[in-house]
């Protein structure tokens, strides 16, 4: 199934923090949209790797995703060898899309840098003729998105461009909040993690929001690129 955006994130749940707001939007304009978790995230203190494929099948119904797939790698230990970025360039071939969304070039958990440099090495290993894939008994033909982006995670990192989300924040949280062994939730007996606290829960608002403030719309979701963008026209762009 070929769709416009493949959202790629380590971790069930790092697409909606980093992009999910984007993706609702694209997803209202028409676009199809996949995701792929590289792994189940079956390190993580809160939940286990069940609730966290439970919680991911929700949040791709409110963000109204196309398709979604698990690649079952091992949680905290990506890596980019060949056996991984093969797994990722049938995914590529497999969905065919315009744009990839991969993790943020640089964050406090390793799995999420890693993953972002596994993918995009996968993104050009996909496009050449000579490395060939099979899919589910089929040869896959070569394929290279157009545009890799990065999304922003814990860390701060300046976006090269943000794209306005201010009709789909709510969207946004709500896919989050799907997550609910890994957020705030006052009524919890698991353990106390930095993703779990009220604080990193506003954090999602008060960020959308300043990237905002700063782009001139109520609230933004900010984007690193691997190469310089080319625009054919203004239309769309907040002047």
């Amino acid at each position: 199934m070929k769709v416009d955006i493949l959202a790629i994130g380590a971790h069930p749940d790092d697409v909606e923090l980093g992009c999910g707001g984007t993706l609702a939007k694209l997803i209202s304009e028409g676009k199809k949209v996949a995701i792929v978790d590289l792994t189940q995230g079956e390190l993580g203190t809160r939940g286990t790797n069940i609730t966290r494929a439970e919680e991911a099948a929700e949040a791709s119904q409110i963000l109204g995703i196309s398709a979604r797939e698990n690649l079952k790698m091992k949680d905290g230990f990506i890596l980019n060898t060949e056996e991984y970025q093969m797994q990722v360039v049938k995914m590529i071939r497999k969905y065919q899309p315009e744009i990839v969304f991969a993790n943020a070039i640089d964050d406090r958990h390793p799995d999420h840098a890693k993953a972002s440099k596994l993918v995009s090495d996968a993104c050009f290993l996909a496009g050449l003729v000579k490395i060939e894939t099979e899919l589910e008994g089929e040869n896959q033909q070569q394929w290279r998105p157009k545009q890799v982006f990065h999304y922003i995670q814990w860390k701060y990192v300046t976006p090269e461009f943000v794209v306005d989300i201010s009709d789909f924040m709510e969207k946004k949280i709500e896919a989050c909040l799907a997550y609910k062994t890994q957020f705030y939730d006052p009524n919890s007996n698991e353990p106390m993690t930095p993703i779990a606290t009220k604080d990193f829960l506003e954090s999602l608002t008060y960020r959308a929001q300043d990237l905002g403030r700063l782009s001139g719309v109520d609230f933004a979701e900010g984007f690193t690129s691997e190469k310089l963008l080319a625009f054919k026209n203004f239309n769309g762009i907040v002047l």
